[in-house]
């Protein structure tokens, strides 16, 4: 007997016993009476990798039941009932409703068997496709992003401040595609392997660029866009970096005729993290910050301004904390970078540390050495002992 569970829906209850007389035995089989009650039992924990639906039903039809299965279960193997009058429908619906299997009424047992079978092959097949898919590609992020790291610390820091800026910001907005986001901003930077780490530097601090390190600059989003458009599914993400310098009415790169909500959202949201970090990373305070992007006409989104707004407003506080490397956690956040026992930059400022920035340094300092100790921040909501009063003497509003 397979575990890969069977969902029939239809409204005679009779058909449905027998259904589960017949497959007693060979499927673990759920039905439900009602286009609802299918709902219900679709958007339970379980999954089903076959999901049968009669045509005609009181509620909705087979057809309309079907395509909303398809959005709130898309690996599940569709298939449709119907008796010989339907059958025009039917074929209409396959061919328009990416309907695995269609199964006339009545249905001989040993069709039924082959039919599921089949379901449950391709439910397999499509599983396998899946998880392959998700390790490969977040295999090719995680190379990418460590190239960053390697190649260019203080862009692989600003990524990685950046990231953090537009996950807050995309939770507030409701953002449903968040992994787009996510990836966006994390290999926002990944052109910067164009030019040299000063260069980044000067930027982010504020100081004047040549002519040639400006049109060098203006470059990297659409360079990044290049790499990123080659890895399949990618095209959101490519699209949203491309744009990332993009002013909210139109100017600026890439030099087209985009505006408004033209621009891809992801794309509108990177463009607020960036110039806010890049602020910020001037010196200025958050709130500082965001009142010199209000004042720049024209440049942002005013929805995703108020969406920065509301999330600084609902920000927690934050203790700054001097600790050697053995006391190193996940999710710290740098307050300066880490330096080598020669002064080379291995982490930037701002980093959250993750386990792959643990192992690097371990290996480091086995090696070379790094300077200790290191100061981190640590949100207090994650750290209830520290607010006691002395511990709340270390509080950075604006961290």
């Amino acid at each position: 007997m397979t575990n890969h569970r069977i969902l029939f829906v239809d409204d005679d209850q009779n058909l449905l016993e027998s259904y589960r007389r017949q497959l007693r035995g060979r499927f673990p089989v759920d039905t439900a009476s009602s286009a609802d009650q299918g709902f219900k039992l679709i958007a339970g924990p379980g999954r089903y990798a076959v999901i049968v639906s009669d045509l005609r039903m009181p509620e909705m039809s087979g057809i309309q039941f079907l395509a909303r299965v398809r959005e709130l279960a898309p690996e599940s193997v569709r298939m449709l009932l119907t008796g010989y009058a339907d059958l025009e429908t039917a074929i209409e619906a396959v061919n328009e409703g990416h309907i695995f299997r269609l199964l006339t009424k009545p249905c001989p047992p040993e069709n039924l068997m082959n039919a599921l079978s089949a379901g449950i092959q391709q439910y397999q097949l499509i599983r396998a496709e899946k998880e392959l898919w998700e390790e490969t590609l977040r295999g090719s992020l995680k190379v990418l992003s460590e190239i960053l790291s390697l190649v260019n610390p203080k862009a692989f820091g600003r990524a990685m401040r950046v990231t953090r800026e537009v996950r807050e910001i995309g939770a507030v907005l409701g953002i449903s595609e968040m992994w787009v986001l996510e990836t966006a901003g994390l290999l926002s930077q990944i052109g910067c392997i164009i030019f040299p780490e000063e260069t980044l530097k000067k930027f982010i601090s504020g100081e004047a660029l040549s002519a040639e390190e400006i049109q060098t600059f203006q470059m990297h989003p659409l360079i990044a866009s290049d790499l990123i458009g080659k890895i399949p599914r990618m095209e959101k993400v490519a699209e949203a970096i491309a744009y990332q310098e993009k002013h909210f009415d139109g100017e600026g790169v890439p030099n087209d005729s985009r505006k408004g909500e033209e621009i891809p959202l992801g794309a509108r949201i990177l463009k607020v993290a960036l110039d806010f970090d890049a602020l910020k990373a001037s010196g200025k305070t958050k709130w500082e910050a965001l009142e010199i992007l209000k004042g720049r006409a024209g440049w942002y989104d005013p929805r995703i301004l108020a969406s920065l707004q509301r999330m600084l407003e609902k920000e927690a506080k934050y203790i700054v904390k001097t600790l050697r490397f053995s006391e190193l956690r996940e999710k710290m956040i740098l307050a300066e970078g880490i330096r080598s026992q020669k002064g080379i930059l291995l982490v930037g400022h701002g980093q959250e540390i993750t386990p792959t920035i643990l192992t690097r340094l371990k290996n480091f300092i086995s090696s070379q050495g790094i300077r200790e100790p290191i100061k981190v921040i640590i949100p207090l909501e994650e750290n209830p002992t520290l607010s006691t009063p002395s511990a709340k003497q270390g509080i950075q509003g604006s961290a």
